[in-house]
């Protein structure tokens, strides 16, 4: 039995379970063990040297630790492309986010807002410099910590708006997810996938990337809200 373990963000937590569960149909000698947790704390620890085989994070990420390393340059796989969604607390209104102007409008309204520590919340902040808002809703303002779902802090009623990748708002409880960004201002995260350059097994983890990257996975990830690398 080959064992293999990889570390990951916590955005696609879900879609990697149902894609290790397929995996193993085909190769039962393969037990595949994803640990997922924020993903600046994963690079962390990336870099730290822990044992891990492989790697699944944004791929900008990736090629950071790459350049530094700490994963096999060549051995970057790109996964899935993950939109950015906008949700409130159930029983909320449903501001219109229709468009560019009604979202910025819907963001001005809010009496509070929520963005993740992850790639979405990077170019969210972008967005808002661009639109020359941050200093009108910086103290409205809530990044979720590390490991925690933007959802969480909804579902609490912490915060009135909050957006994250679309994978990681499907399914929570106390939620309504209002849709995906407008396609003018849309953020699409590429998650990829790579051997750490401390493993052994770095040609197995190379052939599970691969299969994952494959035809044969391009419906789960649609069901997970996402698309095929």
């Amino acid at each position: 039995m080959t064992t293999l373990r990889l570390i990951s963000s916590m955005a696609t937590k879900p879609l990697l379970a149902d894609l290790v569960a397929l995996y193993r149909k085909h190769n039962p000698d393969v037990q595949v063990l994803v640990e997922s947790v924020g993903g600046v704390d994963a690079a962390k620890r990336v870099q730290a040297g822990e044992a891990f085989d492989g790697v699944v994070l944004a791929s900008d990420a990736i090629d950071k630790l790459v350049a530094s390393g700490h994963v096999l340059a060549g051995s970057r796989v790109d996964l899935v492309l993950s939109g950015v969604a906008v949700a409130v607390p159930a029983g909320q209104a449903l501001p219109d986010i229709s468009t560019e102007a009604a979202l910025k409008a819907a963001i001005l309204a809010a009496p509070s807002l929520g963005v993740s520590t992850g790639p979405s919340g990077v170019q969210l902040a972008k967005q808002f410099e661009a639109w020359g808002i941050t200093e009108q809703i910086k103290d409205r303002m809530t990044q979720a910590k590390p490991g925690v779902p933007v959802g969480a802090l909804l579902a609490r009623g912490e915060v009135a708006l909050g957006f994250q990748q679309l994978s990681e708002m499907r399914g929570v409880a106390g939620i309504t997810v209002l849709g995906p960004l407008p396609e003018a201002v849309q953020i699409t995260t590429t998650f990829s996938g790579s051997a750490a350059a401390i493993s052994a097994q770095a040609q197995a983890v190379r052939t599970l990337l691969d299969f994952w990257a494959s035809p044969a996975c391009k419906t789960l990830k649609e069901e997970h809200g996402m698309h095929a690398a």
